[in-house]
């Protein structure tokens, strides 16, 4: 089956092309515009195609002469804040770019669409764990995006049998086992590598915003899933839409979720660095605990977790910024 990874050169994206790669039956193109992605995460042997979701003739140009039966997206903008200060940059490409994929899966007739969605578009969550059918209300431009392309997909399926699989996760983690790629933002802004800037010299401690949360230690707790098995999700979602050709929507979760102190003292363990951390006031609009559940996913699509312990989760992501301390070029 010929797939493209439309930001397979980026953080999830470029898991999933590395896992999806090593199967046989699949022939896979990158399509990355390389704004936040690297080529150097791209594997030997998969072509990387440059362009932008937004330009309809890069898309063209790679739909007319790959024909991809399968599309995964990955490109998206994804920081909360700046979605909250600058929302157009992130209704362009999210909402824009996604409407012009969309146009050229329907021009080529590509049957299957996985969408690389957020648990952020179900705000301050009724219940915990969250299930795929609670409500839906973002709190922030980001989870505008992404719910707004749930509800495209849906017309899609409607109007012309575009059959598509939304995954909602929050926190992706970790690292490819072999070291080789992992998470390189700039700037950084996810937990687990911010930690691990201070035993690598990048900054001298961490900060935890507030202390006194509804949770057994006072910090927010969060779901955080390994990327190989965000990826390995990703694939069985393909499978389950060959099989039984009907769009479908899945939580991706722990369960359970770590807390703040909980990551810093697993880094500790895993570095072997104090890793000093000053606690601060709490940001703004941050719950106490957002957690997934995942049970539909593990009972529809027969998705496992490969990483349930955070301390293994945290021990890739330091493999990699050993293997790569200036990150991946």
């Amino acid at each position: 089956m010929k797939v493209l990874v439309c930001g397979g050169a980026g953080y999830i994206g470029s898991h999933l092309v590395r896992e999806i790669s090593k199967l046989p039956g699949y022939e896979v193109v990158v399509f990355d515009n390389l704004a936040k992605g690297h080529a150097a995460a791209v594997p030997a042997g998969v072509k990387l195609e440059r362009g932008d979701i937004r330009n309809k003739d890069d898309l063209e140009r790679v739909f007319a002469s790959f024909k991809p039966e399968a599309v995964f997206h990955f490109a998206a903008w994804i920081e909360v804040g700046e979605s909250c200060s600058d929302p157009l940059k992130y209704y362009e490409n999210n909402v824009c770019g996604t409407v012009t994929l969309l146009q050229a899966v329907q021009r080529h007739g590509t049957k299957y669409f996985i969408f690389s969605s957020t648990a952020a578009l179900f705000g301050t969550p009724d219940r915990i764990p969250i299930h795929e059918f609670d409500t839906t209300v973002p709190k922030n431009p980001y989870g505008d995006t992404k719910l707004a392309v749930e509800v495209m997909l849906k017309a899609c399926d409607d109007a012309f049998g575009l059959k598509s699989v939304c995954l909602r996760y929050f926190n992706a983690c970790g690292a490819d086992a072999s070291g080789e790629i992992g998470e390189d933002h700039e700037p950084e802004s996810h937990i687990i590598p911010i930690v691990l800037q201070v035993p690598r010299g990048k900054r001298e401690k961490v900060f935890i915003f507030g202390n006194d949360y509804n949770t057994p230690d006072g910090t927010c707790i969060r779901d955080y899933v390994h990327v190989t098995d965000l990826a390995s999700a990703h694939i069985k979602s393909l499978e389950y839409l060959v099989k039984h050709n009907k769009s479908d929507k899945f939580n991706l979760g722990s369960g359970k979720g770590f807390s703040v102190k909980e990551i810093v003292e697993a880094a500790r363990r895993v570095t072997g660095h104090p890793i000093p951390a000053e606690v601060k006031d709490r940001r703004p609009g941050d719950p106490d605990t957002l957690v997934a559940a995942s049970q539909r996913a593990e009972e529809i699509l027969g998705w496992k977790r490969q990483y349930t312990d955070i301390e293994a989760i945290v021990q890739t992501a330091w493999n990699f910024h050993q293997k790569h301390p200036n990150g991946l070029h």
